[in-house]
């Protein structure tokens, strides 16, 4: 129960900008501070509700007590009380407020309108009060709650913010944390996803369609899409809205939208871009749905006043809006087809967007060249309401949908795509094309996909990356006709033994394994092909196999359980049947076998294997290049879902709070300047994460020798001032020192060449091992990047020179990104080295990460080199530097984007 007189504090301004969010039923409402001018209603609001509603919120069903509390809401020197308001088609639905308890604490109190329970307006409103709190330096929320007040306990315990609750009385008291603990995020989300797929069915399951913008003669996109429509198996009710024709190719129309009987769920839109805008008031007014606009011409001189009404009109009515500038949307298991596309793929369980409408145009062309099925297309054109993020949440809980396919140029919240993306991908494939890449680094003005993290947002989410709309949709139809492979493991069988050594080299590019198989094996392929080249891996079963000898071998290989797939590469000849061999392939899969099973055949025999009733159970692939490309996506897919996603702590713990205080009072002492830290106060920063700089800070030539003799020679000198560049290249760093009088001359030429009397110098160890390099870096969208690099650069395949992570660092993430270097076969024993324990390597990335989310104001952290040999990890290296970060949308309070 809040009270009505807060303490006396400096006045602050409590004020909010205006956020658009989407309810629990995929309404849109909007979020903002409290004004003088909504006094009123505040008040009807208080008066509207049930006297029960009264007694939750005010332990009286007095409405006097609403009425004392909205006068001292809106009191003129109450300075004291933050309030937001939660509008509803322009009517207060809810009310949250904070009174300020002592500069961090505050007590908090909700009231939603009767009519708006259920909604999920009290968590939003919560969210969005934390928010406005940590902007003031809030840090603690308190509330006391009548104990059947099921609905508000609920909303604080389904919050995700660290809490803790006390029952006295009756009455419950509860305590929250306003910062942004990783349940926070996961539970926000949860409730958009939801939100976002009920406020797209409209979108993508539409009942009803309107075209507005046909002419009367043929031709323009109006006429277009009214044509894919009425060519389509479409079952639901169409309506042309022209407002002078009577019909339009024999088809009624109706004058406006206004005209119809019932609100329609989708408005298509193919007028001028001038008159856009009235068409969507006219959707509005007809209470409809979505709306796709395939109009174009919303650049240059006005384009942004121009967008931006648009956007209002629509997020004003709750209608969703896709482009301008789209092409369309196929909802293929409905029968819809209202897009502008040539020809439509049969209906199968892809799912398309595609910021570029003729790429998605191409995607599809791909998908139907291969045999790939799709359930839904959406152009997304300028992106100014729906993005991919609202799709995937559509998607990822439709059971006709079984993978996903994107092309994108740009991310609207990078890092709520990742995370959009990762629980899409935890359930099925997700798939996708970057765009842009090297228009971004011509010209960083360019509003194109974010830089170096793009391939660490998209690897650690589980998305699977292309570089070609060829490579995904091969890659999709694997996925969605095969199995998952259980490992990395790949037989690979032919009828001619040159193209089975060429394939093998192409698999070990891939990262896949090639073995022998096993003198069993071998045995029954021998018994079963007598004429057999090689039964070896690859094998060889001869130009002549017959298609019996090859189902008995191919199921032999299936059963055996040596192999995580198999490939079937067959050569046409004349030596016998073709088309039987084709067949024999779909015949050889046993009953319940859940090994993936490809076939290739290149030239025209492709199209005619493809198409045989036989090979049921099979993938075909025209090349080899195809099939091994596709085949090696989907197994490090597959190697991604089987690692359990392991959570890291959720709160920031006593730690992250000594070094996040320790790091804002430093540069609070230098009124916010960067800082690199000397490496007595990396120390201080590091060490309670694990990490260590190897060897001894040293002041001066005598404590030098003295440190350099403990540690024992040979050792390494090197000036410590973390301000001093180019040590290398400047003589400053001095290897394989092995006496004391080679350590007092290098320091006295350390000081000479940097001008001072006196020096201090690390001395370390000599440490021999594996290299590698690990760090933090900056992305623009994304923040910090945990990095980890290490291996000469090699021949292009599976085998990366660094790896970038999202932090948190999971065990999980960090177990990849070390098996993804160069260096890692190195580290395991190839090529008779010896091998080392990765665990402290993986450790190590997952202490950064908890650092970079402990201590934003790290914005530089370099540990290079960092040696593994059998003895640990030894940093050798270490540069630290401090500054105030850049703030990044966490997607916490969550908003729709404007």
């Amino acid at each position: 129960m809040t009270s009505e007189a807060g303490p006396t504090v400096a006045p602050r301004d409590w004020s909010a900008e205006p956020a658009d969010v989407l309810l629990a039923d995929g309404t849109i409402a909007v979020i903002r501070s409290a004004h003088e001018d909504d006094r009123d209603a505040v008040l009807d609001l208080h008066e509207s509700v049930s006297e029960d509603t009264l007694r939750l919120r005010f332990f009286s069903a007095s409405r006097d007590a609403g009425r004392r509390y909205v006068d001292h809401l809106f009191a003129p020197d109450n300075t004291a009380s933050a309030a937001l308001v939660a509008l509803v088609r322009g009517r207060v639905a809810g009310l949250a407020t904070a009174e300020l308890l002592s500069p961090d604490r505050a007590e908090v109190a909700f009231l939603i309108a009767d009519q708006d329970r259920g909604r999920g307006l009290g968590s939003l409103l919560l969210e969005h009060l934390a928010a406005l709190g940590r902007r003031h330096g809030v840090s603690r929320f308190e509330a006391e709650v009548l104990g059947d007040n099921y609905g508000m306990l609920r909303v604080f315990r389904a919050a995700g913010f660290a809490a803790t609750r006390r029952t006295v009385a009756g009455e419950v008291e509860v305590e929250l944390r306003t910062d942004v603990s990783r349940e926070a995020v996961e539970a926000a989300d949860r409730r958009e996803w939801r939100a976002a797929a009920r406020s797209l069915r409209p979108l993508l399951h539409p009942t009803s369609v309107a075209v507005v913008g046909v002419r009367r003669s043929a031709g323009g996109f109006g006429h277009g899409v009214l044509e894919a429509i009425r060519s389509s198996p479409y079952a639901g009710t169409l309506h042309v809205i022209h407002p002078e024709a009577d019909s339009i190719d024999g088809l009624p129309t109706s004058r406006s939208l206004g005209d119809l009987d019932a609100p329609v769920d989708l408005v298509v839109v193919a007028v001028p871009a001038d008159r856009v805008a009235d068409v969507l008031r006219d959707a509005a007014a007809n209470g409809a749905g979505a709306a796709v606009v395939i109009s174009s011409g919303f650049s240059g001189t006005g384009s942004d006043e121009r967008r931006l009404e648009l956007l209002g009109i629509a997020r004003a009515h709750s209608l969703r809006l896709v482009g301008p500038n789209s092409q369309g949307v196929l909802d293929n298991g409905d029968g819809l087809d209202a897009t502008l596309l040539h020809d439509v793929p049969e209906v199968g369980g892809l799912a398309v967007a595609s910021q570029s409408g003729g790429m998605g145009f191409a995607l599809l062309d791909l998908a139907r060249d291969v045999g790939l099925g799709v359930q839904s297309f959406v152009s997304l054109g300028d992106k100014l309401d729906v993005s991919s993020n609202d799709l995937l949440a559509a998607w990822m809980e439709d059971d006709q949908v079984a993978a996903g396919a994107l092309y994108l140029e740009s991310f609207g919240n990078a890092l709520k795509f990742a995370r959009t993306a990762r629980r899409f991908a935890e359930q099925k494939p997700l798939l996708a094309v970057i765009g842009g890449r090297s228009r971004s680094r011509r010209d960083p003005t360019v509003a194109s996909t974010v830089g170096v993290g793009v391939d660490a947002l998209l690897d650690q989410s589980g998305v699977i990356a292309c570089r070609t709309g060829a490579e995904l949709t091969e890659t999709a139809l694997l996925l969605v006709e095969q199995p998952l492979p259980a490992g990395l493991r790949v037989c690979i069988v032919s009828n001619t033994g040159g193209v089975g050594a060429l394939t093998t080299d192409r698999a070990d590019l891939q990262g896949m394994i090639v073995t022998t198989t096993s003198d069993e094996l071998g045995a029954v392929l021998r018994a079963e092909v007598p004429g057999a080249v090689d039964v070896r891996n690859p094998v060889d079963l001869g130009a002549d196999v017959t298609p019996g000898e090859l189902t008995a071998a191919l199921r032999a290989v299936l059963e055996a359980g040596e192999a995580d797939a198999v490939l079937v590469l067959l050569v046409a000849n004349r030596l016998t049947d073709r088309d039987a061999l084709f067949a024999a392939v779909g015949q050889a899969r046993p009953s319940g076998a859940d090994v993936p099973l490809l076939l290739v055949t290149p030239g025209a025999a492709f199209d005619t294997a493809r198409g045989l009733d036989g090979v049921d159970g099979v993938t075909v692939f025209r090349t080899t290049d195809a099939a091994i490309g596709a085949l090696g996506r989907a197994m490090r897919y597959a190697a991604w879902r089987r690692v359990p996603a392991d959570r890291p702590e959720v709160e920031l713990g006593t730690r992250g709070v000594h070094a996040r205080t320790w790091v804002r009072s430093r540069l609070a002492a230098r009124e916010g300047e960067p800082e690199w830290l000397a490496p007595s106060a990396q120390a201080e920063l590091l060490a309670p994460y694990g990490i260590h700089l190897v060897g001894r800070l040293a002041a001066g030539l005598e404590e030098a020798e003295s440190v350099a003799a403990e540690i024992g020679y040979p050792v390494a000198v090197k000036v410590a001032d973390p301000t001093v560049l180019h040590k290398s290249d400047r003589g400053l760093v001095r290897i394989d020192v092995r006496t004391g009088d080679d350590v007092a001359d290098a320091v006295r030429r350390f000081a000479e060449e940097v001008g001072h009397d006196h020096v201090d110098v690390l001395v370390q160890p000599l440490v021999l091992g594996h290299v590698v390099s690990v760090g933090l870096v900056r992305d623009p969208q994304l923040g910090p990047l945990v990095r980890v690099g290490g291996g000469a650069p090699g021949p292009v395949g599976t085998w990366a020179e660094e790896v970038l992570l999202l932090p948190p660092v999971e065990a999980a993430d960090a177990a990849r990104a070390v098996r993804a270097l160069r260096i890692w076969p190195q580290l395991v024993g190839d090529h008779g080295l010896e091998e080392v324990d990765l665990a402290p390597l993986e450790a190590l990335l997952m202490s950064v990460g908890r650092l970079a989310v402990d201590v934003p104001h790290v914005a530089d952290l370099t540990l290079e080199p960092v040696v593994l040999n059998a003895h640990g990890i030894f940093c050798v290296d270490v540069k630290v530097r401090i500054a105030e970060p850049p703030e990044l949308d966490t997607g916490v309070p969550r908003r729709l984007r404007s």
